[in-house]
């Protein structure tokens, strides 16, 4: 029999609240194809009820208990709930890795990534306070200025199923630090940990309103809460299609959006590097989280003079992966998230294939697993730029190859895409790496290594990868609106009229 998982409402005001239409959805787990649960689908009924209780959490006696509130006071809440993920990493990571098919290790690490998440918005929140009222120098001695950082307001975030509670929780740390209040509308093929984090948030009794968690589909939920007008901002992460629907939502009202979009990120490999480090890294930065990694190192541009050594180096790694259901011990790469998005992926493959370039290694459903949505993790060579495999994102464990002879040519490869979320080179030379860091189009990029991402530093991309950038001070910035607030200090009349009183 299929293991359950926690039967929840939408988390509305602080309270479990039934779908004003009554209606719920499955959850399949990615590994058996069998039904784990069900979740509730949220309409644009219920997204007038979250942000009215989003609006009465901000306005509550003054703002004085959550948006004026002191940020020592919003640290406190932000503590209390990473203390409770941490609490419950080991079952949180398992109800992440059925939901979505995530690696168990992976899931529980994400779990405490989450954790670190909320104490280090509970640190900033408490820095806000310090850096309220700072002062701006000016040129006039008669007048003094200063400036004021505020909550934006009542926030929309929208985030995907790759990373079901760490990118929510992205979102939402930074939202509730600055003092703003928040309606999270999670991915429908992934919602069952950020449904969790409402039990926490009641758990450790945060006021009702300043959190809102509404499941649902992209249309019936999540397109209402991107054009309500008494939504202040929106943030999403997801494909580029639907990121541009936002902002077209948005722009009716004259919303800010931040967008964390797609990408088809390269990872340039030199002639000089040590061949097993560096296949590790390229095996790491394209099949980690089963390939559905928003900035994936997915395009890798070789050194022609150590291609075919290199390549065959990284198919003897990427066939030691062990590819099973995620609770399996050593799991290293589990299932696509959904069937939708399995079939998604093999007709990229398939496509590749019609178009002429080789499938080398993987590419199919590994021979001793007959349920679930798994694919081996797949190397393409023989690509040219034209290609679909080379152009657009495929979002799961799918690697393409290419050769360049200069450091000029590995570039015109590298930025040869619309996208510009990350990237990474490869070298014994730290100053060519340099160089080549400056020269890549990308929010991110990474040296001797890939896909590396900490709390602390900005994420984010250029081009159709979106705008914006997450975590680090930027993450925070983000949710606050600046103030500026500026006095006559000096006790003489301005005098720019012909004062009545004189004539």
């Amino acid at each position: 029999m299929a293991v359950r998982v926690p039967s929840r409402q939408l988390f509305i005001d602080g309270e479990w609240r039934e779908p004003v239409l009554k209606n719920r959805f499955p959850i399949i787990n990615p590994a058996t194809e069998q039904m784990i649960g069900d979740i509730p689908a949220a309409t644009s009924e219920d997204v007038d009820l979250a942000v009215a209780a989003a609006r009465r959490a901000l306005s509550r006696n003054k703002g004085k208990d959550w948006a004026s509130a002191s940020g020592a006071v919003r640290a406190k809440y932000l503590r209390a709930i990473a203390a409770k993920i941490t609490e419950r990493k080991t079952e949180l990571g398992k109800l992440e890795a059925m939901d979505c098919g995530k690696p168990l290790d992976e899931a529980v690490w994400d779990m405490e990534d989450v954790a670190g998440c909320f104490e280090y918005y509970a640190d900033l929140a408490e820095g806000l306070d310090a850096k309220q009222k700072a002062p701006v120098s000016l040129p006039m001695e008669t007048f003094k200025s200063y400036v004021l950082k505020e909550p934006i307001g009542v926030v929309g975030l929208i985030t995907p199923w790759n990373y079901p509670l760490l990118m929510a929780t992205w979102k939402v740390a930074p939202a509730l630090a600055a003092g703003c209040a928040a309606i999270l509308k999670p991915s429908e093929l992934a919602s069952i940990t950020c449904l969790e984090l409402a039990e926490v948030c009641r758990e450790v009794g945060l006021p009702s309103g300043v959190l809102n968690i509404l499941t649902g589909l992209g249309p019936e939920a999540g397109a209402p809460l991107a054009s309500h007008p008494n939504v202040d901002k929106i943030a999403f992460t997801g494909s580029t299609t639907t990121g541009s629907k936002i902002m077209t939502a948005a722009a009716q009202m004259v919303k800010p959006v931040s967008l964390e979009l797609g990408g088809k990120s390269p990872i340039i490999v030199f002639e000089d590097v040590d061949l097993d480090k560096a296949a590790e890294w390229t095996a790491f930065g394209c099949f980690w989280t089963n390939g559905q990694i928003c900035s994936a190192t997915s395009r890798l541009i070789v050194h022609e003079n150590i291609a075919k050594e290199f390549v065959d180096r990284l198919v003897k790694w990427t066939k030691n992966i062990k590819i099973s259901d995620p609770l399996e011990e050593g799991c290293r790469l589990g299932p696509i998230v959904s069937g939708g998005q399995y079939e998604k992926v093999l007709k990229f493959i398939s496509t590749a294939k019609s178009e002429g370039a080789t499938i080398l290694s993987g590419g199919v459903r590994p021979e001793h697993l007959k349920k679930g949505f798994f694919v081996e993790p797949t190397i393409i060579t023989d690509v040219t730029t034209s290609m679909q495999i080379w152009r657009e994102e495929v979002f799961g464990p799918v690697l393409c190859v290419k050769t360049f002879s200069t450091e000029e040519e590995a570039l015109e490869l590298a930025n040869d895409t619309h996208y510009g979320l990350g990237a990474a080179v490869i070298s014994n030379d730290l100053e060519r790496c340099d160089r080549v860091s400056k020269e890549l189009q990308a929010g991110i990029v990474w040296i001797n290594c890939s896909q590396p991402c900490f709390c602390q530093a900005p994420w984010g991309g250029n081009k159709r990868s979106g705008f914006g950038r997450e975590l680090g001070e930027w993450g925070l910035e983000n949710y606050l609106s600046v103030k500026q607030v500026t006095q006559y200090i000096s006790d003489e009349p301005w005098g720019w009229y012909s004062s009545p009183s004189k004539l």
